[in-house]
């Protein structure tokens, strides 16, 4: 059968057809399948470190494949015939057509457009950003009696986006160092083989989103500052709704636009999180509920969202009601840990299917999260000693265990023992300063909510900036998280979730890739 897409190359032996050449991509090293190359029953157990592995081994291990028996033998070629009419036979239901494009279908192919459509954007983010700079410089916006209004209104509805954009831009670089390393992230998360994008792909999705809302930005200063338009003032206020309706609409679209096989493995991931007792938790969906879990002041933006436009505050000239109300306030605690407690629970779910205590100890993690959460909140609501007190302590017991954590279990390493002091005896970064460099910033990045308990103020900068800033670093700290967590899925298969010693075949592929884009 033809090999779908790209395969380490210690995992497979291939059998020319013909004068054909295998190509090797020279970022991962990986090779890239013809459909004159065809893969044979024989697969080869190899280590990454193995010497066939390395780049300069390529040449003279296929040297080798060509004078093998298996690239003459007659009975080998019948014999994969044989596996291809079978394979249609039973997991095609006897198309002929649908079957061989799912055992030939090519790898994803970068088109110009993808790459113009990125720089393009790229430009335009950059652009806005400083023309954003100038119009504040220039027209002394921060100096102005309605500055604190606006920080305290708009700019938490703007900042929404910057959160989501920042994060998406941490999952690109997380692709491109995946496939430079050579983690097999299209496997491990189940992705559709020929739908999964790549890191130009989601460079563009947030450089689009970065540009439309730094458009709606500039649009909502330009209309407030301007005599004439003055007195649009309502449906200035009312342009970041009309942006977040987009994305939603967007996300929600079920054309086939916009990478829509990606946008319905995320909505599906999503409400397997929400839904999280009653479903098998697999990889994908705790993935994304840790995503989730670095982002609570975006899902607090959301919740101003429904506060602010929902309650007609934009109609009174910015009035800001949403920290006087009782109700808002408990659901201000309820949404910071919402993917904490999502978490909790698919955690309870693991130990009740797999009996693994390492799950119950998991789910002490979340909880302490949640409770120092909880009273950071409080603490910065209503201040007080007892308050700060015991923030300081959960806050302090919850970081501790959350980075051990971090470092030993999800990404394996301070092994003792092994041949890479204090790290782990299979790495796929060669240069090892880079695994004890992400240890110490992890640390770093955890102790974030410092500022909190500290009472951190910054005379130049707004509570909301400093806020907002903080949210970002956390971000940061899950992108650089998502990268060894997935390496160490990779090489020792932690979560359970998978086995990797045998190439998938694509038994559940469902839909052609010219029609899933």
């Amino acid at each position: 059968m033809c090999i779908p897409t790209l395969w380490p190359m210690e995992r497979l032996r291939l059998i020319p057809k013909g004068r054909c050449s295998p190509r090797i991509d020279p970022l991962s090293g990986w090779i890239e399948p013809e459909t004159c190359w065809r893969l044979s029953p024989v697969s080869l157990p190899l280590d990454h470190n193995h010497p066939i592995a390395a780049r300069k081994a390529s040449r003279q291990y296929m040297e080798m494949v060509d004078n093998s028996y298996l690239t003459s033998s007659d009975e080998v070629h019948k014999l994969m015939l044989r596996t291809e009419s079978t394979f249609i036979e039973h997991f095609s239901n006897s198309n002929r057509s649908q079957g061989k494009n799912l055992l030939r279908s090519k790898a994803n192919k970068e088109r110009h457009r993808i790459t113009f459509s990125t720089g393009f954007f790229f430009g335009c983010s950059i652009s806005l950003i400083i023309a954003l700079v100038l119009i504040i410089h220039a027209r002394n916006i921060m100096g102005t009696p309605g500055q604190i209004t606006y920080m305290e209104t708009m700019f938490p509805l703007y900042r929404f986006f910057g959160f989501v954009v920042l994060h998406v831009i941490m999952y690109a670089a997380n692709i491109y160092f995946w496939k430079i390393y050579r983690v097999n992230y299209s496997f491990i998360f189940g992705f559709k083989q020929g739908t999964e994008l790549g890191y130009r792909h989601v460079l563009l999705l947030s450089f689009g989103l970065g540009t439309f809302s730094l458009c709606a930005a500039l649009l909502n200063l330009d209309m407030e500052m301007d005599s004439q338009t003055k007195d649009y003032k309502t449906f200035s206020e009312l342009i970041p709704l009309f942006l977040l309706a987009l994305v939603i609409a967007i996300t929600l679209c079920p054309f086939n636009i916009l990478y829509r096989s990606s946008r319905f493995f995320f909505l599906t991931a999503l409400f397997r999180c929400i839904a999280a007792p009653f479903y098998t938790v697999n990889l994908p969906d705790f993935f994304l509920a840790d995503q989730l879990t670095s982002q609570a002041q975006a899902l607090r933006s959301l919740e101003f969202y429904i506060c602010y436009y929902g309650f007609g505050d934009f109609r009174q000239r910015r009035r800001n009601t949403c920290r006087s109300n009782g109700v808002l306030t408990t659901f201000y605690f309820i949404v910071a840990v919402i993917p904490y407690w999502l978490r909790l629970l698919q955690c309870i779910r693991r130990i009740i299917e797999e009996k693994d205590r390492m799950h119950g100890y998991n789910a002490i993690k979340y909880l302490l999260t949640i409770v120092a959460a909880c009273l950071r909140t409080a603490y910065t609501l209503n201040r007080g000693a007892t308050w700060n007190i015991a923030a300081w302590v959960f806050s302090g017991v919850a970081t501790l265990y959350a980075t051990y954590w971090d470092i030993v279990v999800d990404w394996g390493l301070l092994q003792i023992g092994c041949k890479n002091s204090f790290l782990r005896d299979k790495l796929l970064v060669p240069h090892k300063t880079v695994y004890y460099a992400a240890m110490v910033l992890n640390v770093l990045l955890r102790l974030v909510w410092l500022q909190t308990v500290l009472d951190l103020k910054f005379s130049f900068l707004h509570r909301e900036t400093l806020v907002a800033l903080l949210a970002c670093l956390e971000i940061i700290r899950r992108g650089i998280w998502n990268f060894f967590r997935l390496e160490n899925e990779h090489l020792n298969n932690v979560g359970k979730f998978r086995a990797f010693k045998t190439v998938p075949l694509p038994f559940n592929y469902q839909e052609d890739r010219d029609q899933d884009n």
